[in-house]
């Protein structure tokens, strides 16, 4: 398959752009800085940002599916992008998307009708990144796109075992954490099975 990628210098993103090299996909990656992604017969690489529209139309053109691991770093690269992205993939008529996105996006305990960061169930005090997601969440979810995101909890680097749980808008009960390994697996896995389609995907062990 032909595969957009965004992000695939970040911890999940790298992870996830080997597993596609891999599993033998033709993947184009946007970035700032292509000496950070690897050499590859199977991987087109263009340099520009993910928050111009003529950069993220170019990695687009001709792909088959789209993948987002863009992180938010402080800065409103991930809400920026997300528009642009939607976009240009229904420019080329292109359905699936995923997204790697926060647990903080997901349905809180605390108070059903909130979201994880807004009613403070992980009792972080900084909410920009969740906001960040929240507002890539708004967009793919007003779109008519075929979206799944991908939502871990803590985040340590880490090997794929393969073994973990998952549940649709919801943290997995008492979940505390996931690899990026583990979470690299399972996007790679959803991404073409399509399981969870317009849906947060809770992921923890």
């Amino acid at each position: 398959m032909r595969i957009s990628l965004f992000g695939g210098t970040g911890r999940v993103g790298s992870l996830l752009l080997q597993r596609l090299l891999d599993g033998g996909h033709r993947v184009t990656a946007l970035a700032r800085n292509p000496e950070m992604l690897p050499i590859h017969p199977n991987l087109t690489v263009i340099q520009g940002d993910a928050k111009e529209q003529p950069a993220i139309a170019t990695t687009i053109l001709g792909s088959e599916a789209v993948v987002s691991a863009l992180g938010t770093d402080k800065t409103t690269t991930l809400s920026d992008a997300i528009p642009h992205i939607i976009e240009a993939m229904r420019d080329e008529n292109i359905k699936r998307i995923l997204t790697i996105g926060t647990a903080g996006i997901l349905q809180s305990r605390i108070d059903t009708k909130q979201l994880r960061y807004e009613a403070g169930d992980s009792n972080r005090k900084l909410t920009t990144a969740a906001e960040e997601h929240h507002a890539a969440y708004r967009a793919l979810s007003d779109s008519n796109l075929d979206w799944t995101i991908v939502c871990p909890t803590y985040l340590p680097d880490g090997e794929t075992t393969g073994i973990y749980r998952t549940e649709d808008n919801w943290l997995p009960l008492d979940g505390k954490q996931i690899s990026t390994g583990d979470t690299a697996h399972f996007a790679e896995l959803e991404l073409f099975d399509c399981n969870h389609l317009h849906a947060r995907v809770g992921i923890a062990y």
